[in-house]
């Protein structure tokens, strides 16, 4: 059903722009035959209008893919640097919490992991809201900080690095089987708030699968039992993402970078001082705001880097209305 309305969305869509364009189209040409100025500006703002429904539409049919119209994870690790790559991931989680807010998602903190000083080693969101994940996926890779350290006595300019993974909520109608043979499971007591019990009881738990060296882990809930199940849950849905880059990488051999996350392979930049920008090193998208990138403003960002994906660098555009 859910699929259906999807469909039923887009082919509506489309069919009240062709009437819209249609209507503008005609009232264009009746203000220019009887010399009707107001006529004819009407036309071009409506088509203008329609320029931007267009645009956006064709952001939304980026989004074809199996488990894009699901929920999503974002797990984010800082890098090597100590404290400052660490406040760098705190940066990022936070980052991703609004902009998730930004876009009316749930936004839900599954794990979170404190650093010794400041910021966090890694965290776990979990997003919820149609085409979440699909809106996402492309924000995996490494994301690179320049800026003067506040950790730093002698205020000496840094460069800080954090990964970020976005792997799909799978449904009931995407099965994946894990044996659970292959899989060490440790329990651990959880950081951060929560109070004395979740501090003193062995609630958190990791699930490490051998075979493929993927780690999850979940803390969000005070019962060891409900975190084993969430753990399990992202498990499959780690399992799940990396086969479905096998495939993308086998139909095409860009999207197989996706998965080539390491230190010198970052996707984004940031840099605070000297001067301030946000680039994107895969569809060349800047921005001369960081403070607002990092308060969740991201849709540019996305939407550049999905026409990047799908187009093979070439951004969706609509002619200008003369």
């Amino acid at each position: 059903m859910r699929e259906r309305t999807d469909l039923e969305d887009r082919i509506g869509s489309l069919t009240r722009f062709e009437a819209e364009m249609d209507d503008a189209t005609t009232l264009i040409e009746l203000g220019e035959a009887e010399g009707d100025a107001a006529a004819e500006a009407e036309g071009v703002a409506a088509l203008k209008n329609l320029r931007a429904q267009a645009a956006q539409r064709q952001i939304e049919a980026l989004l074809s893919g199996e488990a894009d119209a699901n929920d999503t994870y974002i797990e984010i690790h800082s890098g090597a640097g100590g404290t400052e790559s660490q406040d760098w991931a705190r940066m990022l989680f936070r980052m991703y919490a609004r902009w998730g807010e930004r876009r009316k998602y749930k936004v839900e903190i599954i794990e979170e992991t404190a650093g010794e000083e400041a910021g966090i080693k890694s965290g776990t969101l979990l997003l919820k809201g149609h085409n979440a994940h699909g809106f996402a996926k492309t924000e995996s890779g490494v994301h690179r900080l320049v800026r003067i350290s506040p950790f730093d006595s002698n205020a000496r300019r840094h460069t800080s690095f954090a990964s970020v993974w976005v792997y799909p909520v799978i449904d009931d109608k995407i099965d994946v089987d894990v044996n659970e043979g292959d899989c060490r499971i440790d329990t651990y007591r959880a950081s951060g708030a929560g109070g004395q019990h979740i501090n003193t009881t062995d609630s958190a738990v990791r699930i490490t699968h051998i075979p493929t060296g993927i780690v999850v882990s979940c803390q969000a809930e005070r019962s060891q039992h409900k975190n084993r199940a969430t753990a399990w849950n992202m498990l499959r849905a780690r399992l799940y993402e990396a086969e479905l880059e096998k495939r993308e990488a086998k139909a095409n051999a860009e999207a197989a970078s996706k998965s080539e996350i390491g230190w010198g392979h970052q996707i984004r930049s940031y840099v605070l001082q000297p001067y301030q920008m946000v680039k994107d090193l895969r569809s060349g998208k800047t921005s001369g705001t960081p403070d607002e990138v990092l308060d969740g403003d991201l849709d540019g960002f996305i939407e550049a880097s999905l026409a990047h994906r799908i187009n093979g660098g070439a951004t969706a555009v609509v002619d200008d209305v003369d």
